[in-house]
């Protein structure tokens, strides 16, 4: 694989979320966890939390809500949304995210990469509360030829 441009030049608009007991409820009822501390503040107190806390992929729901959507990001690297697959998503969580965390996240491209005619996309998404990192997402965005 060959690298195709300078790694460290894309660094996105840092973005603002504050995270709501809704939202949680929401994506905990969309991919079907019955864990009652996503429901409850009640239940998320009794298991030590500050407030209800976020399920692992809450990552997610940050950025389409609140950051970095598919028209910048295809628009940015010059993309064609056409062509676009997610490749792969992790999540390094630090910290606790629990309702009521004000976040701030900035998203860069980490290494862009060409492989058979497809482009490939590494993006690093920093989130902080309080100026501390709490969590990093990690993704590929892969450009068929």
């Amino acid at each position: 694989m060959k690298s195709r441009v300078d790694e460290t030049a894309v660094v996105f608009q840092p973005f603002t979320f504050t995270v709501e007991r809704g939202k949680i409820k929401e994506l905990a009822m969309a991919i079907g966890d019955q864990n009652r501390v996503y429901y409850h503040v009640e239940e998320a107190k009794k298991e030590g939390y500050r407030d209800i806390p976020v399920p692992p992929t809450f990552g997610t729901v940050m950025d389409f809500w609140g950051g970095l959507d598919f028209d910048t990001l295809v628009q940015t690297l010059q993309l064609n949304p056409l062509k676009v697959l997610h490749g792969e998503q992790e999540y390094q969580y630090e910290d606790i995210v629990c309702a009521g965390d004000v976040i701030t996240a900035q998203a860069r491209v980490v290494k862009q990469l060409e492989k058979k005619g497809m482009k490939m996309i590494k993006l690093e998404t920093e989130y902080k509360r309080d100026g501390d990192t709490v969590m990093v997402a990690r993704s590929t965005i892969i450009e068929r030829p």
